[in-house]
């Protein structure tokens, strides 16, 4: 386990793998031989601003770190989902959260990036409507989406047994073999 905790002006590591990136539920995962980057890492930062570019580099640098064969779109993409899950749980669950835990695990089909906040709210994404007033937040949700389902991946929010909730995406490091953008 990767426990980065902030210590000073930086976050500081202590590196740990738990193992390799969870199967579906109800399914078993295929007999594998692991990749060298095979393992799961936690982050934990308090839930200030500041947390959010430190966590986006640290997420960066250890992808690029364990040599893992993320194309740079699904790694710009991949740190579009970190920042918002962490700028998410810093907004809306601080009072509750005093450290926001973030989990990257990596495999060698996928890597998946979990928030992990106290706040028992079930986040959910703000559409887009003609009739609103111009927002400046709100819609992060709908990136995270948008980026997933781009990249052929999985979304979801969870809730964990102290109350609180997790919020993860998983990417596969391929792009499938057929796009699901939506036609125009």
């Amino acid at each position: 386990m990767a426990v980065l905790s902030s210590q000073g002006e930086g976050l500081v590591p202590d590196m740990e793998s738990l193992g390799s990136v969870p199967s579906e539920p109800g399914q078993a995962p295929p007999p594998r031989k692991p990749a060298e980057y095979d393992g799961t890492w936690r982050y934990l930062a308090p839930a200030l601003d500041s947390s959010v570019p430190r966590t986006r580099r640290a997420v960066r640098d250890l992808i690029r770190g364990q040599g893992v064969p993320l194309r740079e779109d699904l790694l710009y993409g991949l740190l579009l989902i970190v920042s918002e899950l962490v700028t998410n749980a810093v907004q809306h669950a601080a009072l509750l959260t005093p450290q926001v835990a973030v989990e990257v695990s990596l495999g060698p089909e996928w890597v998946r990036v979990a928030v992990e906040d106290s706040h028992p709210y079930r986040p959910r994404p703000v559409a887009a409507c003609p009739d609103d007033e111009p927002r400046t937040g709100g819609r992060g949700l709908l990136l995270v989406q948008a980026t997933v389902e781009e990249a052929g991946g999985l979304c979801d929010v969870e809730h964990t047994p102290g109350g609180g909730k997790v919020v993860w995406a998983a990417l596969p490091l391929r792009p499938p073999a057929t796009s699901r953008r939506r036609p125009r």
